[in-house]
């Protein structure tokens, strides 16, 4: 796939500050009680969902988690409709579209971190042409699969010079086959990238960072919503972005206090928490112009069927961080 993109095609680089976004008053209370089912996923840069629900009460809108194990797992409940909102990766809206489905509407980016290739212990991973021969596990059609794989291409490394193991189900398993030496390096996501370094078997790959593509970028989720929710139920997915930068705000505000909530909401200890949160940075660095960028390459990947980068904008709302007081 990764062959039939032209490396004659110039990408502009747009990202925003990722910075918390600026905070409005707190909405008045629903007239009457309304509900949201939300997909979420249990990572450290998705820790504002703790506080939504309590918050959410006193505005009288009653929150339903569903937890899912991957991004690609909630994007096809929501378009299902069997959620209201969810968590899903940022190239999520542009595989939707791809897809026909016009049920998903974009509302905000949730945080940024640097991302690197985690080695096994013992194999040389200097430099990107020391991928070479190795067996690297990756997640197919993750959103850190789509980082990977678009630095590839910009770094023009062949995409088949290393044998891609594709690796199903929850970062666990990626660790896993780090651990008995299945592969030689992983693909993944925190807190299973900082789970291999911390327990000895693994390293960060400090050379081979992949968060930094130009038609990619370093965005690590997105916060979007059926159609039907962004309309009818409006006021109250208003009330539920109110709640998530209030929360995210509140965090991004006091390490501690972000590292306390990671281990409460992943069950990790708190050394390990405060590993998984010291390279994150809440506050969504993606736009409109990088996810027609990701549309755009993906097409040329051949990952998606059709190009559909014109579209995005038609299907993004940024007045719900607007309304919220977000810039």
């Amino acid at each position: 796939m990764l062959r039939i993109f032209s490396r004659g095609v110039a990408v502009a680089t747009a990202l925003f500050c990722g910075a918390a976004l600026a905070q409005g008053a707190r909405p008045a209370p629903l007239p009457q009680a309304a509900t949201l089912t939300v997909g979420y996923q249990k990572v450290g840069h998705l820790v504002p969902m703790v506080q939504v629900v309590d918050e959410l009460k006193r505005l009288n809108v009653d929150v339903k988690l569903v937890e899912f194990a991957r991004y690609a797992d909630a994007r096809t409940a929501l378009l299902a409709g069997s959620l209201d909102v969810a968590s899903v990766g940022p190239a999520d809206l542009a595989i939707a579209l791809s897809q026909g489905s016009k049920n998903m509407v974009g509302i905000m980016g949730v945080g940024s971190s640097p991302k690197y290739v985690i080695g096994r212990n013992g194999v040389k991973l200097d430099s990107w042409s020391d991928l070479a021969g190795k067996k690297v596990g990756i997640a197919p059609g993750s959103a850190v699969w789509f980082q990977f794989a678009a630095t590839m291409v910009e770094k023009n490394v062949p995409y088949n010079s290393f044998t891609e193991v594709k690796i199903q189900g929850g970062g666990a398993n990626f660790n896993q086959a780090l651990k008995k030496g299945e592969v030689d390096a992983i693909v993944t996501w925190e807190p299973f990238e900082t789970i291999p370094v911390n327990e000895g078997y693994g390293f960060f790959a400090r050379n081979l960072e992949y968060s930094q593509s130009q038609s990619v970028g370093a965005e690590l989720g997105m916060i979007a919503a059926t159609r039907d929710a962004a309309t009818k139920n409006r006021a109250a997915v208003e009330r539920f972005v109110w709640a998530y930068l209030n929360s995210m705000n509140q965090l991004a505000a006091s390490p501690e206090r972000f590292t306390e909530a990671i281990a409460k909401f992943t069950g990790l200890d708190m050394t390990m928490a405060k590993a998984v949160a010291s390279p994150i940075k809440l506050g969504g660095v993606v736009s409109v112009d990088q996810i027609r960028r990701q549309a755009a390459a993906f097409h040329r990947l051949g990952v998606i069927q059709r190009d559909v980068s014109a579209e995005i904008g038609d299907f993004w709302d940024a007045s719900f961080v607007r309304n919220a007081g977000g810039r």
